[in-house]
């Protein structure tokens, strides 16, 4: 990435990086901090903060982020930035087996009566099985185990949106 990819957070109105930055991780005090230090002097630096600030997200702050976040295998739908990414993340959903995908949907809702907030997990770069395994496998964390990896999970899914973000 050039330093012509930085002028889309760097040089434009804080109104217009904020919306930019809102489809990568819409928690407030993620993005407030990421405003706050521009400019970034490459992409390194800024794909560096966006990660380091997201993994020191409050509990509070990762939540407001998890609502944007759609159930795995739910279709969304609109023409935001933030909505195609998503249908492009969990492709590999929509293209698994229907037993695959009711065992997603099954997940979900036991993760979310045990956790109470939807399973968040990179899709991107997973097959639909593989993500089942981890929705499995995560049902049997406590829930301080639990939101260290949603936590991570997040500052994942923001560094890669980010990264879509300086290219397109």
């Amino acid at each position: 990435m050039s330093s012509n990819d930085l002028a889309i957070l760097n040089e434009v109105s804080e109104e217009q990086a904020t919306h930019r930055l809102a489809a990568c991780n819409a928690s407030p005090r993620w993005i407030n901090e990421m405003l706050k230090r521009r400019p970034y002097a490459d992409a390194d630096s800024l794909l560096a903060t966006a990660e380091q600030v997201a993994r020191s997200l409050e509990w509070s702050e990762v939540c407001r982020a998890l609502a944007t976040h759609p159930r795995i295998g739910d279709r969304t739908t609109g023409p935001s930035v933030e909505a195609e990414w998503s249908r492009r993340e969990q492709a590999a959903v929509g293209a698994s087996d229907a037993t695959t995908q009711d065992a997603l949907r099954e997940g979900n809702a036991a993760y979310e009566r045990r956790f109470g907030n939807v399973f968040l997990i990179r899709a991107a770069g997973r097959s639909a099985p593989e993500m089942l395994v981890e929705l499995r496998r995560r049902l049997g964390n406590d829930e301080a185990s639990e939101r260290g990896e949603v936590t991570e999970e997040l500052a994942q899914i923001t560094r890669l949106r980010l990264e879509k973000l300086l290219l397109e």
